[in-house]
């Protein structure tokens, strides 16, 4: 550990990820006594901040917002790097592990719209603002008439363009916005029966070195068990399939006590094919189900829908 700091946290910028860095942080503090300002917060950019004029599945994929941040902690600079979890790429540098993750958040998305208040209502022909495959592929699923649009950026400068009618319509994770405090925004919560999040939405991932066996045991007083068997299954679930963001993935385990629920979709991008999958296990046995679930989507959704195959 470097100068007096008890923790060195590595985060983005954005305004959702310093919400997070800073619930960690708080998080820590209390449970270690300490003030919060002994775990030093150190904001690092990324390559996924500044490209703003394309979707990440054309740019590189999740890696452009983690990659500067294994650096910082590889060289040393940082102990451990706080992320949005569906924003952590399904491999890591061999060095680095995840940690484990912070209680989850309302996994659920949100529409956005001034003109209707929930998709089946959207005007025909709606532009529906999205940086999401899977977003937009589900959307379009429900509602094949509409149109999708790129729109990047942070959760307010979507809401700003949004408000400026750049858009009639957006969907964003309730997760990011009640972070924010902006969960007034939202004109109507979508069913995850009906709209299944994305792998990982509304945990927040702790990454570190895996041999820093004092930053491990600084961080497990914070860790939630539960969330951590969810995305055990959900990530492994993930790696099977594809990972990257080339293919519209959706999703979810729930734990009920000792057991774990699982639901899983691939979709076409045009939302004009999907498949479905269910499985539940022992939440011991989450990864290996997680696995099973997708290589048995795998098996039954057509070839074409899995383009690095």
């Amino acid at each position: 550990m470097a100068g007096t700091h008890f923790l060195r946290l590595g985060t983005r910028g954005s305004p959702l990820a310093l919400a997070q860095a800073h619930e960690t942080q708080a998080l820590l503090a209390a449970a270690h006594g300490i003030a919060a300002d002994e775990i030093e917060i150190v904001v690092i950019k990324t390559t996924g901040d500044m490209i703003q004029d394309r979707a990440l599945s054309q740019a590189g994929g999740k890696g452009l917002f983690t990659r500067e941040l294994d650096l910082a902690m590889l060289e040393g600079r940082i102990d451990i790097a706080v992320h949005s979890s569906k924003d952590l790429p399904t491999a890591l540098p061999d060095e680095i592990v995840i940690g484990g993750y912070l209680a989850r958040e309302d996994v659920r998305d949100v529409l956005i719209c001034r003109k209707a208040n929930a998709i089946a209502d959207l005007p025909r022909g709606a532009n529906v603002g999205t940086a999401s495959l899977r977003r937009g592929a589900q959307v379009k699923r429900l509602r094949p008439d509409v149109t999708i649009s790129l729109l990047r950026g942070n959760v307010e400068t979507r809401l700003r363009k949004l408000d400026e009618g750049v858009v009639d319509a957006t969907l964003l994770a309730l997760a990011g916005l009640r972070r924010l405090g902006l969960a007034h925004k939202a004109t109507s919560v979508l069913d995850t029966e009906d709209f299944l999040p994305a792998v990982g939405q509304g945990a927040v991932g702790i990454t570190l070195r895996g041999g820093d066996a004092r930053t491990r045991a600084a961080l497990a007083p914070i860790l939630h068990g539960p969330t951590g068997h969810a995305l055990a299954a959900e990530r492994a679930f993930l790696r099977v399939l594809d990972g990257s963001c080339r293919t519209p993935l959706a999703g979810l385990a729930l734990t009920q006590g000792d057991t774990l629920r699982f639901r899983g979709m691939i979709l076409r991008p045009d939302g004009g094919d999907w498949r479905e999958i269910a499985d539940e296990a022992p939440v011991a046995e989450a990864a290996a189900m997680g696995a099973r679930a997708g290589l048995a989507l795998r098996e039954k959704a057509p070839a074409d829908l899995f383009p690095l195959a």
